[in-house]
């Protein structure tokens, strides 16, 4: 399971290094073009918007896992060890149960655009829309493979630790 896990973490890395390297070039390319022709790429704003878009929510889920999300963790902090737990347990829930709930709207706002088309790309609107849902199960996912060390030590998976060990972020509660 670790390795499969270690695939999909490292996958879910380099389709996000592609993302930014294309939006770095076809921006590039587009400011290049636009300064020694006088002319630019029609297509080149657009190509970066739904990049970027589907950056954002393909690369959330690797930010969930190491713990780089905004949290308040007061209340946590205020428990003892037994109360920060089910504490944590019942955001895990309320977060699977969130993500569920936008894969469902995701979806069906992404069916309900498939027939419109972007202007310049001409591209269905649907794989544009389609980053919401993909994204929100890739969180699913990450959330998952990080739900035990968090819910039992309050604890994220570090990016730089070749063992996968947990690590305790600053301001997190270790209950």
């Amino acid at each position: 399971m670790k390795k499969l896990e270690h695939y999909f973490v490292t996958l879910n890395g380099w389709l996000l290094i592609a993302m930014m390297a294309g939006m770095t070039l076809v921006v590039g390319a587009n400011i290049a073009l636009r300064y020694s022709t006088g002319h630019s790429l029609p297509w080149a704003d657009e190509t970066a918007r739904y990049l970027m878009i589907w950056m954002a929510f393909s690369g959330a889920g690797l930010i969930l896992r190491s713990g780089g999300h905004v949290a308040i963790t007061n209340l946590q902090d205020a428990l003892p060890s037994a109360g920060q737990k089910l504490l944590r347990g019942a955001i895990v829930l309320g977060l699977l149960m969130f993500f569920g709930f936008m894969v469902y709207v995701g979806l069906q706002y992404a069916q309900r655009m498939q027939y419109q088309v972007t202007p310049a790309l001409r591209l269905p609107f649907l794989y544009v829309y389609a980053a919401m849902p993909i994204g929100f199960l890739l969180l699913m996912v990450h959330l998952l493979l990080i739900a035990h060390p968090f819910i039992t030590a309050g604890r994220y998976k570090r990016a730089d630790d070749p063992e996968g060990a947990a690590a305790t972020l600053p301001g997190g509660a270790n209950g």
